[in-house]
Protein backbone atom coordinates (compact mmCIF):
# COMPACT_ATOMS: atom_id res chain seq x y z
CA UNK A 1 0.00 0.00 0.00
CA UNK A 2 1.61 3.64 -0.69
CA UNK A 3 1.87 5.74 2.21
CA UNK A 4 -0.50 8.44 2.81
CA UNK A 5 1.14 11.81 3.30
CA UNK A 6 3.49 12.62 6.24
CA UNK A 7 1.50 15.74 8.24
CA UNK A 8 5.14 17.22 8.95
CA UNK A 9 4.99 19.74 6.67
CA UNK A 10 8.54 20.75 7.80
CA UNK A 11 10.70 17.54 6.08
CA UNK A 12 9.74 17.87 2.38
CA UNK A 13 7.61 20.27 -0.30
CA UNK A 14 6.36 19.37 -3.36
CA UNK A 15 8.48 19.21 -6.29
CA UNK A 16 8.90 21.56 -9.09
CA UNK A 17 8.41 24.69 -6.17
CA UNK A 18 11.93 25.98 -6.86
CA UNK A 19 11.95 29.13 -4.66
CA UNK A 20 10.91 27.10 -2.09
CA UNK A 21 13.31 27.06 1.12
CA UNK A 22 12.14 24.12 2.96
CA UNK A 23 12.39 21.66 -0.14
CA UNK A 24 16.45 22.68 -0.43
CA UNK A 25 16.77 22.06 3.36
CA UNK A 26 15.46 18.95 3.58
CA UNK A 27 17.13 17.76 0.10
CA UNK A 28 20.08 19.24 1.57
CA UNK A 29 19.87 16.73 4.68
CA UNK A 30 19.35 14.05 2.24
CA UNK A 31 22.26 14.44 0.51
CA UNK A 32 24.30 14.83 3.69
CA UNK A 33 25.44 17.97 2.67
CA UNK A 34 23.54 19.52 5.93
CA UNK A 35 24.45 16.51 8.02
CA UNK A 36 27.58 15.29 6.91
CA UNK A 37 28.42 11.68 7.83
CA UNK A 38 30.98 10.61 9.82
CA UNK A 39 33.31 9.10 7.37
CA UNK A 40 33.88 8.87 3.24
CA UNK A 41 33.04 4.93 3.25
CA UNK A 42 29.72 6.26 5.45
CA UNK A 43 28.69 8.74 3.18
CA UNK A 44 29.29 6.69 -0.04
CA UNK A 45 27.30 4.08 1.53
CA UNK A 46 24.53 6.53 1.87
CA UNK A 47 24.21 7.74 -1.34
CA UNK A 48 24.41 4.22 -2.48
CA UNK A 49 25.81 5.62 -6.15
CA UNK A 50 27.92 9.06 -6.77
CA UNK A 51 28.28 10.16 -10.04
CA UNK A 52 31.82 10.08 -10.61
CA UNK A 53 33.33 9.97 -14.54
CA UNK A 54 35.39 13.11 -13.44
CA UNK A 55 37.17 11.29 -10.84
CA UNK A 56 38.77 14.29 -8.59
CA UNK A 57 35.08 15.10 -8.73
CA UNK A 58 33.59 11.87 -7.49
CA UNK A 59 35.87 11.83 -4.63
CA UNK A 60 35.04 15.77 -3.93
CA UNK A 61 31.35 14.54 -3.83
CA UNK A 62 32.24 12.22 -0.94
CA UNK A 63 34.34 14.66 0.75
CA UNK A 64 31.81 17.63 0.98
CA UNK A 65 29.73 14.87 2.49
CA UNK A 66 31.91 13.70 5.27
CA UNK A 67 32.27 15.52 8.72
CA UNK A 68 35.31 17.20 9.87
CA UNK A 69 37.72 17.72 7.02
CA UNK A 70 38.55 15.42 4.35
CA UNK A 71 41.24 15.30 1.95
CA UNK A 72 41.80 13.40 -1.43
CA UNK A 73 44.25 10.70 0.35
CA UNK A 74 41.38 10.29 2.73
CA UNK A 75 39.38 9.25 -0.28
CA UNK A 76 42.11 7.57 -1.96
CA UNK A 77 42.52 5.69 1.55
CA UNK A 78 38.51 4.58 1.22
CA UNK A 79 39.27 2.79 -2.40
CA UNK A 80 42.80 1.19 -1.29
CA UNK A 81 41.01 -0.23 1.13
CA UNK A 82 38.39 -1.59 -1.11
CA UNK A 83 35.41 0.05 1.07
CA UNK A 84 34.62 1.65 -2.61
CA UNK A 85 34.92 1.59 -5.64
CA UNK A 86 34.10 2.51 -9.42
CA UNK A 87 32.28 1.28 -12.28
CA UNK A 88 29.48 1.84 -14.76
CA UNK A 89 26.67 1.65 -12.84
CA UNK A 90 23.75 3.23 -14.46
CA UNK A 91 22.78 5.51 -17.53
CA UNK A 92 26.48 4.17 -18.90
CA UNK A 93 28.31 6.39 -16.44
CA UNK A 94 30.59 5.78 -13.94
CA UNK A 95 29.83 5.74 -10.62
CA UNK A 96 31.59 5.33 -7.25
CA UNK A 97 29.64 2.85 -5.18
CA UNK A 98 30.33 0.93 -2.01
CA UNK A 99 31.82 -1.96 -2.87
CA UNK A 100 29.41 -4.45 -1.26
CA UNK A 101 26.26 -2.87 -3.11
CA UNK A 102 28.43 -3.49 -6.80
CA UNK A 103 26.88 -6.70 -7.58
CA UNK A 104 23.03 -6.28 -6.56
CA UNK A 105 23.30 -2.93 -8.73
CA UNK A 106 24.41 -4.82 -11.44
CA UNK A 107 21.98 -7.45 -11.67
CA UNK A 108 19.27 -4.52 -12.04
CA UNK A 109 21.45 -1.98 -14.68
CA UNK A 110 23.82 -4.09 -16.55
CA UNK A 111 22.00 -6.27 -18.67
CA UNK A 112 19.63 -2.85 -19.74
CA UNK A 113 23.21 -0.79 -20.06
CA UNK A 114 24.56 -3.81 -22.59
CA UNK A 115 21.58 -3.62 -24.27
CA UNK A 116 22.02 0.18 -24.91
CA UNK A 117 25.46 -0.51 -26.27
CA UNK A 118 24.61 -3.10 -28.93
CA UNK A 119 24.84 0.00 -31.42
CA UNK A 120 27.92 0.95 -30.68
CA UNK A 121 29.26 -2.57 -30.28
CA UNK A 122 27.84 -3.32 -34.12
CA UNK A 123 29.67 -0.24 -35.09
CA UNK A 124 33.04 -1.08 -33.42
CA UNK A 125 32.78 -4.39 -34.59
CA UNK A 126 32.83 -5.92 -31.12
CA UNK A 127 31.25 -9.02 -31.45
CA UNK A 128 30.98 -11.78 -28.72
CA UNK A 129 33.77 -14.42 -29.44
CA UNK A 130 35.79 -10.90 -28.95
CA UNK A 131 34.25 -10.49 -26.09
CA UNK A 132 35.06 -13.74 -24.96
CA UNK A 133 38.73 -13.91 -25.67
CA UNK A 134 39.03 -10.34 -23.90
CA UNK A 135 36.94 -11.65 -20.81
CA UNK A 136 39.29 -14.84 -20.76
CA UNK A 137 43.01 -12.84 -21.34
CA UNK A 138 41.67 -10.42 -18.99
CA UNK A 139 40.35 -13.08 -16.35
CA UNK A 140 43.64 -14.32 -16.50
CA UNK A 141 46.18 -11.54 -16.25
CA UNK A 142 44.35 -10.30 -12.88
CA UNK A 143 43.75 -13.48 -11.48
CA UNK A 144 45.64 -14.07 -8.20
CA UNK A 145 45.29 -10.27 -6.71
CA UNK A 146 47.14 -8.58 -9.75
CA UNK A 147 46.10 -5.20 -10.63
CA UNK A 148 46.62 -2.87 -13.96
CA UNK A 149 46.16 0.57 -15.36
CA UNK A 150 44.08 1.10 -18.13
CA UNK A 151 47.33 1.50 -20.33
CA UNK A 152 48.31 -2.59 -19.06
CA UNK A 153 45.23 -3.63 -19.44
CA UNK A 154 44.45 -2.88 -22.92
CA UNK A 155 47.60 -3.95 -23.78
CA UNK A 156 46.77 -7.74 -22.73
CA UNK A 157 43.59 -6.90 -24.80
CA UNK A 158 45.60 -6.13 -27.94
CA UNK A 159 48.29 -9.12 -27.43
CA UNK A 160 45.12 -11.42 -27.03
CA UNK A 161 44.11 -10.15 -30.55
CA UNK A 162 41.39 -7.78 -29.49
CA UNK A 163 41.99 -4.26 -30.89
CA UNK A 164 41.74 -1.37 -28.35
CA UNK A 165 41.82 1.53 -31.47
CA UNK A 166 40.25 4.30 -31.19
CA UNK A 167 37.05 3.89 -28.49
CA UNK A 168 37.36 -0.17 -29.05
CA UNK A 169 39.37 -0.23 -25.19
CA UNK A 170 37.10 1.92 -24.01
CA UNK A 171 34.26 0.29 -24.68
CA UNK A 172 35.32 -3.40 -23.90
CA UNK A 173 36.15 -2.30 -20.73
CA UNK A 174 32.55 -1.21 -20.21
CA UNK A 175 31.23 -4.32 -21.45
CA UNK A 176 33.59 -6.43 -18.71
CA UNK A 177 32.50 -3.87 -16.01
CA UNK A 178 28.93 -4.14 -16.85
CA UNK A 179 29.07 -7.86 -16.66
CA UNK A 180 30.88 -7.49 -13.07
CA UNK A 181 34.52 -9.08 -13.82
CA UNK A 182 36.04 -6.30 -13.53
CA UNK A 183 35.97 -3.00 -11.52
CA UNK A 184 37.85 -0.04 -10.68
CA UNK A 185 39.83 -0.41 -6.98
CA UNK A 186 42.51 1.33 -5.47
CA UNK A 187 44.29 4.06 -6.69
CA UNK A 188 47.28 4.28 -8.99
CA UNK A 189 50.04 6.76 -6.94
CA UNK A 190 51.09 9.79 -8.82
CA UNK A 191 54.05 12.53 -7.93
CA UNK A 192 53.58 16.14 -7.90
CA UNK A 193 49.48 16.08 -8.61
CA UNK A 194 46.58 14.61 -7.26
CA UNK A 195 45.82 10.85 -8.17
CA UNK A 196 43.83 10.51 -11.23
CA UNK A 197 43.61 6.67 -12.28
CA UNK A 198 42.83 3.21 -10.35
CA UNK A 199 44.15 -0.15 -10.84
CA UNK A 200 41.76 -2.00 -12.59
CA UNK A 201 41.05 -5.68 -10.63
CA UNK A 202 39.28 -8.91 -10.68
CA UNK A 203 35.84 -8.08 -9.37
CA UNK A 204 34.97 -11.35 -7.64
CA UNK A 205 38.65 -11.47 -6.05
CA UNK A 206 39.27 -7.86 -4.66
CA UNK A 207 35.26 -7.91 -3.34
CA UNK A 208 34.66 -10.03 -0.54
CA UNK A 209 31.85 -8.54 1.15
CA UNK A 210 28.59 -8.23 -1.67
CA UNK A 211 25.40 -7.85 -0.13
CA UNK A 212 22.58 -8.96 -1.96
CA UNK A 213 18.56 -7.38 -0.72
CA UNK A 214 15.85 -8.99 -1.02
CA UNK A 215 14.66 -7.29 -3.35
CA UNK A 216 17.14 -5.46 -5.22
CA UNK A 217 14.51 -2.89 -6.66
CA UNK A 218 13.01 -1.70 -3.63
CA UNK A 219 16.05 -1.69 -1.91
CA UNK A 220 17.57 0.86 -5.07
CA UNK A 221 14.46 3.27 -4.78
CA UNK A 222 14.96 3.69 -0.88
CA UNK A 223 18.44 4.12 -0.92
CA UNK A 224 17.69 7.17 -3.65
CA UNK A 225 15.05 8.54 -1.62
CA UNK A 226 16.94 8.34 1.36
CA UNK A 227 20.39 10.24 -0.48
CA UNK A 228 17.79 12.74 -2.24
CA UNK A 229 14.37 12.93 -1.37
CA UNK A 230 12.08 14.11 -1.31
CA UNK A 231 12.13 12.22 -4.62
CA UNK A 232 9.43 10.24 -6.57
CA UNK A 233 9.15 7.98 -9.24
CA UNK A 234 9.89 9.86 -12.08
CA UNK A 235 13.09 11.17 -10.74
CA UNK A 236 14.31 7.68 -9.38
CA UNK A 237 13.51 6.30 -13.65
CA UNK A 238 16.00 9.67 -14.80
CA UNK A 239 18.85 8.73 -12.04
CA UNK A 240 18.70 4.61 -12.47
CA UNK A 241 17.66 4.54 -16.35
CA UNK A 242 15.08 2.13 -15.76
CA UNK A 243 11.52 2.20 -17.17
CA UNK A 244 8.96 4.78 -15.05
CA UNK A 245 6.53 1.00 -14.89
CA UNK A 246 9.26 -0.55 -12.61
CA UNK A 247 10.31 2.91 -10.73
CA UNK A 248 6.65 2.74 -9.40
CA UNK A 249 6.65 -1.03 -8.80
CA UNK A 250 9.57 -0.19 -6.84
CA UNK A 251 8.45 2.29 -4.81
CA UNK A 252 5.14 0.26 -4.15
CA UNK A 253 7.20 -2.79 -3.17
CA UNK A 254 9.07 -0.03 -0.52
CA UNK A 255 5.81 1.77 0.93
CA UNK A 256 6.75 0.12 4.58
CA UNK A 257 10.04 2.25 4.55
CA UNK A 258 8.35 5.43 2.74
CA UNK A 259 6.69 8.44 3.65
CA UNK A 260 4.60 10.24 1.19
CA UNK A 261 4.67 14.07 1.49
CA UNK A 262 3.17 15.10 -1.57
CA UNK A 263 1.14 13.68 -4.43
CA UNK A 264 0.73 16.39 -6.70
CA UNK A 265 1.86 16.53 -9.60
CA UNK A 266 3.84 13.66 -8.91
CA UNK A 267 4.15 11.42 -5.46
CA UNK A 268 7.31 12.81 -3.68
CA UNK A 269 8.24 10.51 -0.55
CA UNK A 270 11.02 10.77 2.17
CA UNK A 271 11.58 7.59 3.97
CA UNK A 272 10.29 6.61 7.32
CA UNK A 273 13.33 6.34 9.37
CA UNK A 274 14.56 9.62 11.01
CA UNK A 275 16.80 11.97 8.83
CA UNK A 276 20.63 12.31 9.82
CA UNK A 277 21.39 15.04 12.15
CA UNK A 278 21.58 18.26 11.33
CA UNK A 279 25.44 19.78 11.43
CA UNK A 280 25.91 22.92 13.31
CA UNK A 281 29.33 23.07 11.85
CA UNK A 282 28.11 22.54 8.32
CA UNK A 283 29.02 25.40 5.73
CA UNK A 284 26.16 27.08 4.87
CA UNK A 285 27.83 27.68 1.25
CA UNK A 286 29.31 24.67 -0.25
CA UNK A 287 31.45 24.27 -3.87
CA UNK A 288 30.32 21.23 -5.25
CA UNK A 289 31.83 19.14 -7.97
CA UNK A 290 31.22 18.65 -11.78
CA UNK A 291 28.34 16.21 -12.45
CA UNK A 292 26.72 17.22 -8.66
CA UNK A 293 24.23 14.69 -7.30
CA UNK A 294 22.12 17.67 -5.65
CA UNK A 295 21.49 19.49 -8.80
CA UNK A 296 21.31 16.63 -11.92
CA UNK A 297 19.84 13.41 -10.74
CA UNK A 298 16.24 15.10 -10.79
CA UNK A 299 13.76 15.64 -13.60
CA UNK A 300 13.27 19.10 -12.43
CA UNK A 301 16.34 20.89 -12.08
CA UNK A 302 14.78 24.17 -11.16
CA UNK A 303 14.33 23.24 -7.34
CA UNK A 304 18.23 24.08 -6.67
CA UNK A 305 19.02 26.57 -9.73
CA UNK A 306 16.53 29.27 -10.72
CA UNK A 307 15.75 28.68 -14.90
CA UNK A 308 17.86 31.09 -16.36
CA UNK A 309 21.20 29.91 -15.24
CA UNK A 310 20.85 26.10 -16.32
CA UNK A 311 22.14 26.45 -19.40
CA UNK A 312 25.19 28.13 -17.76
CA UNK A 313 25.42 24.15 -15.50
CA UNK A 314 24.69 21.85 -18.11
CA UNK A 315 24.21 19.40 -18.64
CA UNK A 316 25.48 21.07 -21.78
CA UNK A 317 25.88 20.04 -26.13
CA UNK A 318 28.93 18.04 -24.82
CA UNK A 319 27.66 16.54 -22.02
CA UNK A 320 29.46 18.79 -19.43
CA UNK A 321 27.47 19.61 -16.23
CA UNK A 322 29.86 22.43 -14.34
CA UNK A 323 30.83 22.93 -10.73
CA UNK A 324 28.62 25.02 -8.93
CA UNK A 325 28.18 26.85 -6.06
CA UNK A 326 25.42 25.97 -3.28
CA UNK A 327 24.44 28.52 -1.40
CA UNK A 328 21.73 28.06 1.26
CA UNK A 329 20.75 25.22 -1.23
CA UNK A 330 20.18 27.53 -3.92
CA UNK A 331 23.09 27.60 -6.93
CA UNK A 332 24.08 30.70 -7.13
CA UNK A 333 26.99 30.39 -9.55
CA UNK A 334 29.56 28.07 -10.86
CA UNK A 335 33.45 27.82 -10.59
CA UNK A 336 36.60 26.44 -12.30
CA UNK A 337 39.75 24.51 -11.21
CA UNK A 338 42.70 22.95 -12.71
CA UNK A 339 43.88 19.08 -11.45
CA UNK A 340 46.71 19.50 -13.56
CA UNK A 341 50.36 19.20 -11.82
CA UNK A 342 51.80 22.62 -11.36
CA UNK A 343 48.13 24.30 -11.38
CA UNK A 344 45.83 22.28 -8.52
CA UNK A 345 46.76 24.36 -6.45
CA UNK A 346 45.94 28.02 -7.51
CA UNK A 347 43.00 29.49 -6.26
CA UNK A 348 39.50 28.13 -7.67
CA UNK A 349 37.66 30.92 -9.75
CA UNK A 350 34.33 31.42 -9.05
CA UNK A 351 31.61 32.90 -11.52
CA UNK A 352 28.73 34.11 -9.58
CA UNK A 353 25.18 34.19 -10.84
CA UNK A 354 23.64 36.07 -8.14
CA UNK A 355 25.86 38.71 -6.70
CA UNK A 356 25.01 39.23 -2.75
CA UNK A 357 23.31 35.65 -2.49
CA UNK A 358 26.76 34.43 -0.65
CA UNK A 359 29.35 36.64 1.15
CA UNK A 360 32.91 36.83 -0.08
CA UNK A 361 34.06 35.56 2.91
CA UNK A 362 31.72 32.33 2.43
CA UNK A 363 32.54 32.02 -1.21
CA UNK A 364 36.17 32.26 -0.40
CA UNK A 365 35.90 29.47 2.74
CA UNK A 366 34.03 27.26 0.18
CA UNK A 367 36.44 27.15 -2.20
CA UNK A 368 39.29 27.11 0.18
CA UNK A 369 37.58 23.76 1.81
CA UNK A 370 38.13 22.62 -1.69
CA UNK A 371 41.16 23.72 -2.43
CA UNK A 372 42.21 22.08 1.01
CA UNK A 373 40.65 18.74 -0.54
CA UNK A 374 42.63 18.65 -3.77
CA UNK A 375 46.49 20.18 -2.70
CA UNK A 376 46.85 17.61 0.64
Amino acid sequence: MVPTPSPDASRAAPEGRGSDPALRATRLRSHRLSSPAATVADAARHMLATQAQEFWGGRWALAARTRGRTTIRDVDATLDRGEVVRSWTMRGTIHAIPAEDLAWVLSITGERQLRQAAAVHRREGIDEAEVARAEAAVRAALTGGNRLTRKELFEVLEAAGVSTAGQRGYHVLVHLSLRGLVCQGPVVPRDNGPTREQYIVLTEEWITDAAAPADPHAEMFVRYIASHGPAGPRDFAWWSALPLGVARSAAEAASDRLTLVADEPEPQYVVSAAPPPLSADAPQVVALPPFEEYYLSYIDRTVPCAPEFLKAIGPSMNGIVRPILVARGEVVGVWTHSVAVGRHALDPVPELFTPGAATDAEITAALDRYRDFITA
